[in-house]
């Protein structure tokens, strides 16, 4: 697979993502459903805590990419979905942080949103990963 970033300005690269992805040449794409803080049988972790709730959301995904044979830079697409846009930004250090170790260059988007599934969710993360 041959992976191309185009950004055609530098101001995406204070907050760690890539204004598009051009992907050819893959073999796999992962279309993932949206990741939260849930535990394995589903029950919401950490309610009012954005920080716990980002911390776990990652581990999902990261556990769903494994399982498929992805990783973090894998990932070429990541839509976030919050319900508080300023609590999510308060606690950005601890998202884009774990991206970057994780070598992940994605496009996406930050969508406030007035509730998730459960309405102790604060944060869910959706993928698209290609290998």
């Amino acid at each position: 697979m041959d992976r191309k970033i185009i950004n055609p300005w530098t101001w995406q690269d204070q907050y760690g993502y890539v204004q598009a992805n051009e992907v050819s040449g893959a073999q796999r794409v992962l279309y993932c459903s949206g990741q939260t803080a849930n535990d394995a049988e589903g029950n919401p972790l950490h309610p009012g805590d954005m920080r716990a709730q980002i911390t776990v959301a990652l581990d999902n995904l990261e556990t769903l990419l494994k399982a498929a044979g992805f990783s973090f830079a894998d990932i070429v697409r990541l839509n976030i979905y919050t319900t508080d846009v300023d609590k999510f930004f308060e606690n950005y250090d601890a998202f884009i942080t774990r991206l970057a170790e994780g070598g992940c260059r994605h496009t996406g988007s930050l969508i406030g949103v007035a509730r998730l599934a459960f309405p102790e969710m604060m944060i869910e993360v959706e993928a698209t990963a290609a290998a």
